[in-house]
C-alpha cells in the first residue's frame, strides 16, 4: 500500500486546482449587460422617480406622498381603483375561461385516436404568434356594426337579435376584450398542459386501467392531480401577463380606454399618466408611482405563490 503524506501542506499541493472558467463569464456578459440596461436600470430608475416630485424644474424627494396622492386624492384614486377593478375582472375572465378551456383542449388533443390532432394544435396556437395590432384591428372590424362580418353571420343563423355594439357599450366592452384575449392566448395553457400530460409515466396510466379507471374518471382522478403544478404555473403566468396588459386595449379602444374608461386597466392608466394623452400632460413621477404599485401587487402575489402554494404542491407531488 502507498503511504499517505504526513505533511498536510504536501497533501493540499497534491490536489490539482480547478481551472477558472473565464469563458463562461465572457459568454454571459453580453446578455447580462443587455438585460441590465433594458430591465434592471429602468426598474431602479422607476422606483426612484416614484419617491420624487418635480418642483420648479427640480426633483424633490417627497417620500410616499405620490402613493398617498394616488390612493387617496379624488383626482387620482378614482382612476387608479377603477383600473385595478377592471384589471381584476379582466384577469378573472382568463382564469375562469382560458385556463379550464386550455386544460380541456389539451385533454382532447392528447387522445390517441383523435385524427388531425397536429392540425388542431397548430390552428389553436397560431393566434398567439399574431401581432396584437393585427388581432385588435381585426376583431374591431369583425364586431363593427357598420361593416363587420359578425352581424351578417348572426343573420344567417337567425340570431341577429344577439348582436350589439359590444366594443361600444360600457357594460360589454371589457368582457368582449377579455374573450378576444382568451381566443388569442388559449394556445399557451393548452400546449403547457399537453406537454405535461405527455410526461405522465405510462406505468401510472396502465395501473389505472388495470384498476378499472377509464375515460373521464381517469382524467379527473389520475391525470389532473398530477398536473396541479402545471396548472399553478399557468395561473401565475396568466396573472403576470394580465397585469402587464396594455396592447389589446390600446389598439381597440385607444389610449382613453373607452367608452368612458370602462376598459381602462393599469397598463393604459400608466401610459396616460406617464406620457400624457389628448389634453392631459404627462407626469413621470406619478406614472412611476403607478408602475411601482403595479410592480408591488405582482411581487406580492408571485411571492405568495412561490413560498406558499408552490411549496405545498411540490411537497405532495410524486
Amino acid at each position: 500500500m502507498r503511504a499517505l503524506p504526513l505533511n498536510p501542506a504536501a497533501a493540499t499541493e497534491a490536489v490539482p486546482r480547478r481551472p477558472v472558467r473565464w469563458h463562461i463569464a465572457v459568454f454571459l456578459a453580453p446578455a447580462f449587460l443587455i438585460y441590465t440596461a433594458v430591465m434592471i436600470v429602468p426598474l431602479i430608475e422607476t422606483l426612484r422617480l416614484s419617491f420624487f416630485r418635480a418642483v420648479d424644474n427640480r426633483q424633490v424627494y417627497v417620500g410616499t406622498a405620490n402613493f398617498s396622492k394616488l390612493l387617496t386624492d379624488p383626482l387620482w384614486s378614482h382612476s387608479f381603483w377603477n383600473a385595478l377593478v377592471n384589471n381584476s375582472y379582466f384577469l378573472s375572465i382568463h382564469l375562469v375561461v382560458m385556463v379550464p378551456l386550455g386544460i380541456a383542449l389539451a385533454a382532447l388533443l392528447s387522445l390517441p385516436r383523435l385524427r388531425g390532432a397536429t392540425f388542431y394544435r397548430t390552428a389553436i396556437f397560431m393566434p398567439t404568434m399574431l401581432s396584437f395590432v393585427i388581432v385588435g384591428f381585426t376583431w374591431k372590424l369583425i364586431l363593427s356594426p357598420l361593416w363587420g362580418i359578425a352581424p351578417h353571420l348572426l343573420n344567417l343563423v337567425g340570431l341577429q337579435n344577439l348582436f350589439g355594439p359590444y366594443l361600444g357599450d360600457e357594460h360589454t366592452a371589457l368582457t368582449t376584450l377579455g374573450f378576444i384575449s382568451v381566443w388569442q392566448y388559449v394556445g399557451v395553457p393548452m400546449m403547457l398542459m399537453y406537454a405535461a400530460m405527455l410526461s405522465i409515466p405510462e406505468e401510472v396510466m396502465e395501473a389505472a386501467e388495470v384498476d378499472g379507471i377509464l375515460g373521464f374518471s381517469q382524467f379527473f382522478r389520475i391525470k389532473l392531480p398530477l398536473l396541479w403544478p402545471t396548472v399553478g404555473l399557468i395561473a401565475i403566468l396568466t396573472f403576470v401577463g394580465n397585469f402587464n396588459s396594455f396592447d389589446l386595449v390600446y389598439t381597440t379602444q385607444g389610449v382613453l380606454a373607452g367608452p368612458n374608461y370602462s376598459t381602462d386597466i393599469l397598463g393604459t392608466l400608466l401610459y396616460r399618466t406617464f406620457f400624457g394623452a389628448m389634453l392631459q400632460l404627462g407626469d413621470p413621477n406619478m406614472g412611476a408611482a403607478v408602475a411601482t404599485a403595479m410592480f408591488t401587487i405582482m411581487l406580492i402575489v408571485v411571492c405568495a405563490y412561490l413560498f406558499i402554494v408552490q411549496r405545498k404542491i411540490n411537497r405532495y407531488q410524486f
